[in-house]
């Protein structure tokens, strides 16, 4: 255990430098179109660009900057949009779009005009040439399409996947090997008892802990390295997507139902020592708790406290735009920076406290469906 703290604290330290580098990294996403040679940026600009570092992405930019000559130089490289459209399924590379700002460049795919608006992808209709909007700015030609592209989040995922394989090949030959694990071992071995030890055992039981031991492992270290890349400059915001955060509440919800023992669903749908009349009343309540309101807790607290976190700092990095004029470039840049590094500080905690929470509720919600009950038949 001794041993493995010292890679933790060098993890927890890349994670808020990483962070604080993050929030500087892009400079601003819009500049002022005032003729007031781009001094003002305004709190919509800001808060465009907030929305633009929450959302997901078909390409993946690691900064974007504005060269003399006002035009937006963006760094990064396209990943592959794949859609299926009115004839048939579509691929292509995501640079097609050229990347300007307003996303309406129409990219012609095997006889399908596509058009990239507010990082949807629409189809337009036969003979459309352009993208027409109404006044509320709703494309009134173009539909959308059934979209399966390796977007920026899918892009994290793999990433996190393949981080996770290759560190527990790591830990799993060292245990073959009956050696004291090394590397990213150490790290990793600590965290696999603490989630054994104080989460399952503890809420799954004895008996049947095991059983569910890969699913808490997976889940756990899964959200817990999506949440620490999040605070790295690569900007991911994986775990602040409520896609996913539904898809894993789903799947915990599968497992406790696909695994609720007997005793259960016949609390659950009979409860014993309660009025006859009352039974269907509390059988729909438990019902609705079990399916609806225990993975939309899962998914709502892991969604909105990751996308709050990622939204503050940005909140606060911003103040360096908006106290320039009093404070100076560097005075406002000093104290935006001191209050983002501290805020960061605490998500690094929240990263870890989000993937333990999660993993908390989850075994806990496993554990009431397979417990199994003592029933006194005579009484």
């Amino acid at each position: 255990m001794m041993i493995a703290k010292k890679p933790i604290k060098c993890l927890a330290i890349l994670a808020i430098v990483f962070s604080s580098l993050n929030v500087f990294a892009g400079g601003g996403e819009k500049q002022s179109s005032d003729n007031d040679g781009g001094k003002v940026n305004t709190k919509e600009e800001i808060q465009d660009y907030i929305k633009h570092h929450l959302a997901d992405s078909h390409d993946f930019a690691l900064f974007s900057y504005t060269n003399d000559a006002g035009e937006r130089k963006h760094f990064g490289f396209p990943l592959p949009v794949i859609v299926w459209t009115s004839k048939g399924l579509k691929t292509f590379m995501s640079s097609k779009f050229h990347h300007n700002d307003d996303g309406h460049v129409v990219v012609d795919a095997g006889g399908v005009k596509l058009a990239k608006i507010h990082s949807k992808i629409y189809e337009l209709n036969e003979g459309a040439e352009h993208v027409a909007f109404d006044e509320t700015h709703h494309a009134t030609n173009a539909h959308k399409v059934l979209d399966f592209s390796i977007t920026k989040s899918v892009f994290g995922m793999l990433l996190a996947g393949l981080l996770m394989f290759l560190g527990f090949r790591s830990l799993a030959k060292g245990y073959k090997k009956g050696a004291i694990p090394t590397g990213i071992g150490r790290v990793l071995e600590p965290l696999v008892l603490y989630v054994r030890d104080e989460i399952a055992r503890p809420n799954i039981g004895e008996k049947k802990y095991k059983k569910f031991m890969p699913y808490l492992l997976t889940v756990f270290f899964f959200i817990w390295i999506l949440n620490l890349m999040g605070l790295t400059p690569l900007g991911f915001n994986v775990t602040g997507q409520i896609a996913v955060t539904v898809c894993l509440a789903l799947f915990t919800l599968v497992i406790y139902i696909t695994n609720g023992s007997k005793d259960f669903w016949a609390h659950t749908l009979w409860m014993p020592g309660v009025p006859v009349i009352l039974r269907p009343i509390l059988a729909f309540l438990e019902l609705v708790g079990f399916i609806l309101i225990k993975p939309f807790s899962l998914l709502v607290r892991l969604f909105a406290n990751i996308t709050a976190g990622h939204s503050v700092v940005m909140g606060i990095a911003a103040l360096m735009l908006l106290l320039k004029s009093q404070f100076g470039t560097v005075g406002a840049t000093g104290i935006s920076f001191l209050l983002t590094l501290f805020l960061s500080v605490i998500e690094v905690l929240v990263a870890f406290l989000q993937a333990f929470i999660f993993t908390m509720l989850s075994a806990l919600f496993i554990g009431m469906a397979v417990e199994e009950h003592e029933h006194d038949h005579a009484h």
